[in-house]
């Protein structure tokens, strides 16, 4: 489907143009219920942070500059969402498949390699939970949605240099981890550096 640009969508929702806030919707709601999923791994609190940021969206339409891209501002409400859902206390549970799928390959090859990849997958799925939540929010953005530093550092609200900090630290994190666990393997190694 061929969406108009944000721009246009930005200035129709401007004059009060419902539909032009939908496509936007349709156009975003993939990218932005996985990062909150990810964030959150909840699903219902997922696509309570999808609805609120669309609500933010519309409720901030005037203050948008619709000359740049939509998605990292998307993204920091997001985020920022997952952050408030954090504080209040809650932790992630289960994993955080999506995030895998993209640090570790789909497995090819004889039943054996794919056991094996699964199980790496599984382990890194885990270290990925003992990440700090900060630690983990940086790993997300950068393997699951591809956002770069720059990109990061706006939906954080924080410097360029903190956003390499920590994704430097949940690297080597995640590589203790690996190591500890005896999977720290040239494929994971080039994933991480």
């Amino acid at each position: 489907m061929t969406f108009p640009s944000d721009d246009q969508l930005i200035t129709q929702i401007r004059g009060g143009d419902i539909k032009a806030l939908e496509i936007l919707y349709d156009k975003y709601k993939g990218q932005i219920y996985r990062t909150a999923l990810a964030v959150t791994h909840d699903q219902q609190t997922a696509e309570d942070i999808l609805q609120d940021t669309f609500l933010r969206l519309h409720a901030n339409i005037d203050r948008l500059d619709g000359s740049v891209p939509i998605a990292p501002w998307l993204h920091r409400v997001t985020v920022n969402l997952g952050y408030n859902w954090h504080a209040r206390g809650r932790r992630w549970a289960h994993s955080l498949e999506g995030v895998i799928e993209n640090l570790v390959s789909t497995p090819h090859g004889s039943p054996e390699r794919q056991a094996e990849r699964t199980e790496l997958r599984d382990i890194v799925q885990k270290a990925i939970i003992t990440l700090s939540f900060n630690q983990r929010v940086v790993v997300i953005l950068f393997y699951m949605n591809g956002f770069n530093l720059e990109e990061i550092a706006y939906i954080l609200d924080c410097p360029v240099g903190t956003v390499k900090s920590r994704l430097h630290y949940a690297r080597r994190n995640l590589r203790r981890r690996l190591e500890r666990e005896g999977y720290w393997q040239p494929e994971v190694a080039y994933e991480f550096s």
